[in-house]
């Protein structure tokens, strides 16, 4: 007994069967049990670690000291990095919707486009505001801008849902201010600049596979009408007495803001993030300009201006009080307490395989395999993928076991961050049942499950395959 307990934690492929094993209990837990992924991986990471033999001192600490446990370095190193960035992007994302910005640019582009490049119109719109807005808060903004567009221009509503999804996922996996990509700044050490840029050059070519060409493709061919009760938008009923005032949301469409304003404000994040990077490069280190660039660049800073920007320009500038806008900021905020666990349960769990050396056995094998560790990134967050239905997940927990594998190796911020694109691309893969976003795109555009498994999970699955094969050659060439 003891000499295949001694096997389990010291031989390379006793720590790989007790890798696997783990995360095949975690994956039971949250497909088969049901458990929230959070518990699940906070049981599963605890268990890891004492299957491994690590020291209770060590996982946990001690009654007095618990501060360089892995329990709170790995929740807090993660969450030290991304929680600030993910609530101020969720808040920017709250002020952007709530003053009508996604309906006057979707108005713009439909005009500019006109109805022919209308699908063209809805992709580019899901990818402007994909960026400060999660995936499903977009599906719920932008849904209705579908619908009109799919009954004025008399064709299935897949046509225009599919680029304008596309849109949305791209960003959601590739681009910072959202978890994923922030959560992999963290967990593998590059910064948010190289992931942004990263992001666009491996996410476009996928978007336009998937989006564009695949979106035109199978709307020609899943006819969905859009139903009649769709289309209903709330209104005030009457100005007299006794009238009833519609929502906030569409109360703010009385006076929308332009279609610049809201252009200016999401690129004032990514201008200050990019500018810090650049600014690293060029200019020299200790310079009173670069650390004007560094301090205004840095993530959390640049979102707290945007969001500052966006209260003024968008809230009391247009007649919105100071209170209003914090029930609107407190309002946004309710869904993230969950997400940020997930994350950091994720983290921990990364921490514990680091610990107990299973990196380095992965990277033995992977060696002996001549496996590049780019296609081992992918291929891991493809498994967990498919297996539970969770991006976040999938990245987190993938992020987690490749970084010892990246840590000392040499690779520049760029091919880090390629690295980091591979395993967002394999996060997204194959969409279905076990994904929430599946009933999402589901319910809100009348698709049955087999026009779901038809439209939105082939989309999925070709827009991971290409953005995975554009960082693989890039990677090829640069690490």
């Amino acid at each position: 007994m003891s000499a295949a307990v001694d096997w389990l934690r010291t031989s390379t492929p006793g720590l790989l069967v007790l890798c696997g094993l783990a995360i095949a209990v975690l994956l039971l837990a949250i497909i088969r049990y049901k458990l929230e992924p959070f518990v699940a991986l906070l049981l599963t990471g605890l268990a890891l670690a004492l299957a491994a033999g690590l020291p209770v001192s060590q996982i946990v600490g001690t009654a007095l000291k618990s501060g360089d446990s892995l329990l709170e370095t790995g929740f807090g190193s993660i969450l030290g990095h991304i929680a600030v960035i993910i609530g101020l992007g969720t808040v920017l994302g709250a002020i952007l919707e709530r003053s009508g910005g996604a309906d006057v640019l979707t108005a713009r582009l439909l005009k500019l486009f006109g109805p022919k490049g209308a699908p063209v119109a809805m992709g580019v719109v899901g990818l402007i505001f994909g960026i400060p807005v999660f995936f499903d808060i977009g599906i719920f903004v932008l849904a209705p801008l579908i619908y009109v567009a799919a009954k004025r221009g008399g064709k299935s509503l897949v046509l225009y849902a599919m680029p304008m999804v596309a849109g949305l996922s791209m960003t959601h996996a590739f681009l910072p201010p959202h978890p994923g990509p922030v959560a992999l700044g963290g967990l593998l050490g590059v910064s948010l600049g190289w992931l942004i840029l990263m992001g666009l050059v491996c996410g476009l070519p996928g978007f336009v596979a998937a989006g564009l060409v695949w979106g035109s493709y199978i709307g020609k061919r899943v006819h969905v009408e859009v139903p009649d009760e769709f289309l209903v938008r709330p209104e005030r009923v009457s100005d007299g007495p006794g009238a009833t005032a519609a929502p906030e949301s569409a109360r703010t469409l009385e006076k929308p803001p332009s279609v610049s304003l809201i252009g200016l404000i999401i690129a004032i994040p990514l201008v200050l993030i990019l500018g810090a990077t650049f600014g690293s490069q060029l200019l020299d280190a200790g310079s009173k300009p670069l650390q004007v660039l560094t301090f205004l660049g840095t993530p959390a800073v640049a979102l707290l201006i945007a969001v500052l920007v966006a209260f003024y320009l968008l809230g009391v500038r247009r007649g919105s009080t100071v209170q209003e806008l914090g029930e609107i900021t407190a309002e946004s905020l309710r869904p993230v307490g969950m997400l940020l666990l997930v994350v950091g349960a994720g983290a921990f769990f990364g921490k514990v395989i680091s610990a107990t050396g299973i990196g380095n056995a992965l990277a033995h094998t992977m060696s002996e395999a001549g496996l590049p560790v780019i296609v081992l990134a992918y291929l891991i967050s493809c498994g967990l993928r498919i297996a539970q239905g969770s991006a976040t997940v999938a990245i987190v927990t993938t992020g987690g076991i490749v970084a010892p594998l990246v840590a000392g190796q040499g690779y520049s911020q760029m091919a880090i961050a390629l690295i980091a694109m591979a395993i967002a691309a394999g996060s997204i893969i194959l969409s279905h049942v076990n994904d929430g976003g599946f009933w999402i795109i589901s319910k809100f555009f009348n698709l049955t499950v087999k026009q779901t498994l038809q439209t939105w999970t082939v989309l999925e699955t070709i827009l991971s395959v290409v953005s995975f094969a554009v960082s693989a050659v890039l990677f090829a060439i640069v690490g």
